[in-house]
């Protein structure tokens, strides 16, 4: 990793996760354009989108492996990190809305001490991951999943979601968890609460593209418990994302609690507890009354970035709940 002042990686750590959320979840589904799938508005969009993942990708660890894995959806962008540690299965992770690889920069070195790492660009979001075809349901974004999953190198993963990442790795694990050994579910949105009316009403100015960029960065910063996000590679990242990509997938479907009293696989659930993506506290007693293998950890200081701002403690998190199911 490129080394960088103390002052700019505290301000990086917190932001890190600053916009992995629903970002524009309103009018995601309403301002659509023609094309069925996810997309680019210009060339300069997407010019601009890629300079500035780039950038945000130079502070992770440099890859083993680059894999561009074909689903009946599109290709899937995964790339793999060697760790050092000796957990059985790898760990597999997903961002969040608007986001893509690099907002794990604060957590891999963590990780990676774990094991081998994952991680992947969400189908339909921007990133490197390209969609061809629609996805219009919760059984589509299983699929898809289901299918990178199946094509590595590895029976099963450690799976790790953010934000509506988490959302993702839990619908798969409802739809088939074959090749799941745990779920790890941080500050997931529309699984254990509802997303707020004021959040939902705030991420309108932030959906529309030709509105000024300090508009998505406000919201972006809101998400993140008010963090500086100008002149941060992650968060130029994100803004660029939500200008310049439009999403066509279908609104998620927050999971019903009978669905999440079925889950198979033992789950970590962390929530932050100053997260606007849901009330935490109705958030937290959904957990523990219906998972039924389920550890609860509540970050009460946290904001929905809670990646960037607690990764020492996430690390040791996972680390004790993937060792009790090597």
């Amino acid at each position: 990793m490129n080394d960088r002042a103390p002052r700019t990686r505290r301000r990086y750590l917190k932001i890190a996760a600053g916009a992995l959320t629903v970002g524009a979840l309103a009018l995601t589904f309403t301002l659509r354009s023609p094309s069925p799938v996810g997309h680019w508005n210009s060339a300069a969009s997407e010019d601009r989108f890629l300079a500035a993942y780039d950038r945000a990708f130079e502070d992770l660890p440099t890859p083993a492996e680059t894999l561009d894995v074909r689903t009946d959806y599109g290709v899937v962008r995964v790339y793999r990190f060697d760790g050092t540690g000796t957990s059985a299965h790898p760990l597999l992770l997903l961002p969040g809305r608007s986001s893509a690889t690099p907002v794990w920069a604060a957590n891999l070195p963590g990780l990676l001490t774990i094991g081998d790492v994952y991680t992947v660009d969400l189908l339909g979001e921007p990133g490197r991951s390209i969609q061809e075809r629609p996805i219009s349901s919760d059984d589509d974004q299983a699929a898809w999943l289901d299918q990178t999953l199946e094509a590595l190198p590895t029976d099963k993963v450690h799976l790790v979601g953010l934000s509506i990442g988490g959302w993702t790795a839990a619908n798969l694990a409802l739809h088939d968890s074959s090749h799941i050994a745990t779920l790890t579910l941080i500050d997931p949105a529309q699984t254990f609460a509802d997303i707020p009316w004021g959040t939902a009403i705030r991420a309108l100015p932030a959906a529309v593209p030709w509105l000024p960029k300090s508009w998505r960065d406000n919201f972006n910063s809101y998400t993140a418990g008010g963090a500086e996000v100008r002149e941060v590679p992650i968060a130029d990242m994100i803004e660029a994302g939500m200008q310049g990509y439009s999403i066509k997938l279908p609104q998620p479907t927050r999971i019903a609690e009978e669905r999440l009293e079925t889950l198979d696989v033992p789950v970590l659930a962390v929530i932050a507890g100053r997260s606007v993506m849901h009330d935490a506290e109705e958030a937290v007693d959904t957990a523990e009354r219906t998972l039924p293998n389920g550890t609860v950890r509540l970050y009460s200081d946290a904001s929905h970035a809670v990646n960037g701002e607690y990764p020492d403690r996430l690390r040791e998190d996972i680390a004790e709940f993937v060792e009790k199911y090597r």
